[in-house]
């Protein structure tokens, strides 16, 4: 009978231990992954609707009530970033689409053009979400945005009204800034601020942007938004990364097509 009191035994109970474990882990982690990812695209599907003020912050929906009004109002398709043209419906599966995975894959991706949000790398695809109103009109289109704050890169949806121009809702879904200073990003309160600024100015050129000070109400101030107290670094990237995604680098060149009534 093995001694218990051995340094041989107790480094074979150790590492019998570390492989017991790592086993637990690595079977928890391969069968929850699909429930992961599912709760990860419900997520953010529970974005998108509180952008376009389809949901309302803290409002208490299951899932199922979200996926109903999700399914029942949002239209998902793909657009060509470098032309702005939508991918025929169906050519890739546009509900279980990751434009992560594909913003970081090759072959699926391109180098962006040097910009100050910090932007490495694009999809060659990104996901829009069209906001169907009554007889399947679309009202709205909700866009993805990132783009790098000061701990991290910040995601989020911005909804803009038919006009490709108002916009009608912001949320930032996932992001590691300061609580209580960047982290406001993600407070309703600031968040509310967006309503109604304009994107554009008469050029159409990319004007919406965060000021150091108070702004104005959006019939005002149309293109500009109070700056978050005591967060300037994640302030300036919020800054960027809308300067960067109204670009012709981003979705300006799909928004122009939206605004000539190209969306079907």
């Amino acid at each position: 009978m093995a001694r218990t009191d051995s340094t041989r035994y107790t480094f074979l109970f150790a590492a019998a231990v570390c492989v017991a474990c790592a086993l637990l882990v690595s079977v928890a982690a391969v069968g929850l992954k699909n429930k992961q990812e599912t709760n990860a695209r419900l997520y953010r599907q529970k974005n998108v609707l509180l952008a376009a003020g389809l949901v309302k912050p803290g409002e208490d929906l299951s899932d199922r009530e979200l996926l109903q009004i999700f399914d029942k109002n949002i239209r998902i398709r793909l657009v060509d970033l470098k032309s702005g043209e939508l991918l025929p419906e169906g050519r890739i599966d546009e509900k279980n689409y990751d434009q992560r995975r594909a913003r970081n894959d090759p072959a699926t991706s391109h180098a962006a053009p040097p910009n100050s949000a910090q932007i490495q790398r694009l999809p060659n695809y990104a996901a829009v979400y069209l906001v169907q109103g009554m007889g399947g009109a679309v009202e709205q289109v909700v866009l993805p945005v990132e783009g790098v704050g000061m701990w991290g890169t910040c995601y989020g949806f911005i909804a803009l009204d038919r006009d490709g121009n108002t916009v009608r809702g912001l949320t930032f879904y996932e992001q590691k800034e300061t609580p209580g200073l960047g982290g406001e990003i993600s407070n309703p309160k600031w968040q509310a601020l967006w309503h109604g600024r304009k994107v554009f100015d008469a050029q159409w050129q990319p004007k919406l942007t965060v000021i150091k000070g108070p702004a104005g109400p959006p019939e005002q101030d149309p293109h500009r938004v109070d700056a978050l107290s005591g967060a300037t670094i994640t302030s300036n990237g919020v800054a960027r990364l809308m300067a960067f995604w109204f670009s012709d680098a981003g979705f300006g060149p799909y928004l122009k097509r939206f605004r000539e009534g190209a969306t079907p």
